[in-house]
Order: C-alpha cells, then sequence, then structure tokens
C-alpha cells in the first residue's frame, strides 16, 4: 500500500521544479520513485538528513530552502490523519523540518496507507521537540494538559533537542492544542499538523488509492 500512494504520488510532482520531500517508511518510497524520474524535477528540499542521504543517493540535488523562493508542492506521510487532513507527525523525529517545509509549499500531499485513517488524533503519541534545559519544565505544562509525556530516549533531533512523546491525550480540537503547546516556553514546535493541513490524501487500501480531500 506504501509502494501504491508513493506511485500515486508522481502525478503530483511538476516538471522542471524544487519539491519538498519528508521523512519516513513512505516517503522512502516516493523517494525511491522520484529517483526514476530524477531528470523530471530540478531538485529537492529534504525535511531531515536521512531524507537529504538518501535524494542524494538516488542522484537528486537536494537545495537548502533557504536557497529557494518556495516550493510547488510538498510529499509526506502521517502518523495519524483525520478527513479533516489534521495529522499528527514526528514518530521519526523530524517534525520541526517537515513543518518548516510544510509551510513553504503551495500544495501538502500527505501519502499514507489504511491503518493512519482516524476519527480523532491521539492514540498515537504526540511528539514535543523541546530544547534540552526545559524538558522538565515542559513536560509539567504538558501534564497539566491531559498528557503523559516520556522522553525519547537516545534520541536527539537533527536540530541538537530532544523529544517528548505525549501519551493519553484525545484531541477534539487540534488547531487549538497546536497553538496552545507551541505557546510553552521551551517548546520548538509539537507533531500536530492542523494549522497547516494536508490539501490532499492519497490513501493506501488493500483495493487501491483513495484520493480525499479535507471533509
Amino acid at each position: 500500500m506504501k509502494q501504491a500512494v508513493a506511485k500515486a504520488a508522481m502525478e503530483h510532482v511538476p516538471s522542471g521544479c524544487i519539491i519538498g520531500v519528508g521523512t519516513g517508511s513512505t516517503a522512502n518510497y516516493f523517494i525511491d520513485e522520484l529517483g526514476k524520474i530524477r531528470g523530471k524535477i530540478e531538485g529537492a528540499v529534504a525535511s531531515s538528513e536521512a531524507t537529504a542521504t538518501r535524494l542524494k543517493q538516488h542522484g537528486i540535488e537536494v537545495f537548502e530552502l533557504n536557497a529557494v523562493d518556495g516550493l510547488e508542492v510538498y510529499v509526506e506521510g502521517a502518523d495519524e490523519i483525520t478527513a479533516n487532513m489534521h495529522m499528527i507527525k514526528g514518530g521519526g523525529g523530524a517534525l520541526t523540518r517537515e513543518k518548516i517545509v510544510a509551510a513553504a509549499s503551495k500544495k501538502f500531499v500527505c501519502v499514507a496507507d489504511e491503518t493512519k485513517l482516524v476519527d480523532i488524533l491521539g492514540k498515537f503519541p504526540l511528539p514535543v521537540e523541546v530544547i534540552p534545559m526545559a524538558r522538565s519544565y515542559v513536560s509539567r505544562e504538558l501534564v497539566k494538559l491531559g498528557g503523559l509525556p516520556r522522553l525519547r530516549s537516545g534520541f536527539v533531533t537533527d536540530n541538537g533537542n530532544l523529544i517528548l512523546d505525549v501519551h493519553g491525550l484525545t484531541i477534539m480540537n487540534p488547531v487549538e492544542l497546536e497553538g496552545i503547546i507551541n505557546q510553552i516556553t521551551g517548546v520548538v514546535t509539537n507533531g500536530l499538523f492542523a494549522k497547516r493541513p494536508a490539501d490532499l490524501l492519497l490513501l493506501g487500501t488493500s483495493s487501491g488509492v483513495r484520493s480525499i480531500t479535507a471533509s
């Protein structure tokens, strides 16, 4: 299913442009497909060091976001997504760069298999990237919001920060909670992609790929 949606996403890649590319297992399938038509695009902006490495292995030029005016499309996976295109991302720890690339892109295409589509976000622990010295303080604030934060052991983000994975949330208003958590001092960002949701979901199912837009 992941490979099928990766192939379907190729239809949304314009010729001759620089595109944003996400991080994770489904995004890796997309990178592999991109490698087959690398001459069609000028290059890509990567949302993580791991993605940059994989792109380069396929002979695709990797640009810094600061070197481009914007991106036509961003193709990325999700850990959870609703029919409203609100997502939880960050299982791979690249949520901050993913959110930046999404913000700089005209179109956000999410590629996922059917297990990622949910009615309510929160079963997947919500990642929160924090400045190391603020870890304990931010954890206490997240407890006040009803979450159970756990430090992602032995992990440091590409930005040199820590990840708190917040369990036990039932996220009824993702846009509101995204803003509340981001206002906690010491938080870099959180894995709710609700203020800038996906524009299109390509969902891999046992009967083929479904195209879903926000309901």
